[in-house]
């Protein structure tokens, strides 16, 4: 795939489509493109934040650990266009829970220093990220407390 295909792909994620586009080549050109198997571990809960992966195409499943042996809670599914493992890279944190894909997944590889720098430049997509975090911590907190029987 060429520098400008991948560039147009880029233009179709909405925390990177209103960024310069000098800065969507330089994301494609400094980022890495991978592809995995369903039920192959993109990371693990606990693991070093290195990196975001943004989703070209398949679902990736999003689990956190329990206790006593229980299986792992799912606590949502992140299909193309969406983006997976920034949490770490900006709290600083390990990984809060394991990535894993669901289907046949293609993603793009963001280092946590190039994620940190194209967001610190450009506040439509610092504000497209807050808004995406906003929605799915209302997603998880709706799911943990339905899981925990909270408020009931």
């Amino acid at each position: 795939m060429s520098l400008e295909q991948e560039v147009e792909l880029i233009r179709r994620f909405p925390i990177f489509n209103k960024i310069a586009p000098a800065k969507q080549k330089l994301l494609c050109f400094s980022s890495e493109r991978l592809t995995y198997g369903a039920g192959q571990e993109i990371f693990h809960m606990g693991d070093v934040g290195d990196s975001c992966y943004v989703v070209i195409d398949g679902t990736i499943e999003i689990s956190v650990d329990r206790p006593h042996g229980a299986p792992p809670l799912v606590i949502s599914s992140v299909a193309a266009n969406g983006i997976v493992g920034e949490i770490a890279i900006f709290g600083s944190v390990p990984r809060t829970a394991t990535a894993t894909a669901k289907t046949r997944i293609e993603v793009l590889r963001i280092s946590a220093e190039l994620f940190r720098s194209v967001i610190r430049e450009n506040p439509d997509a610092a504000i497209e990220l807050i808004r995406s975090l906003a929605e799915r911590l209302a997603n998880t907190t709706a799911i943990l407390t339905r899981e925990t029987g909270a408020g009931a």
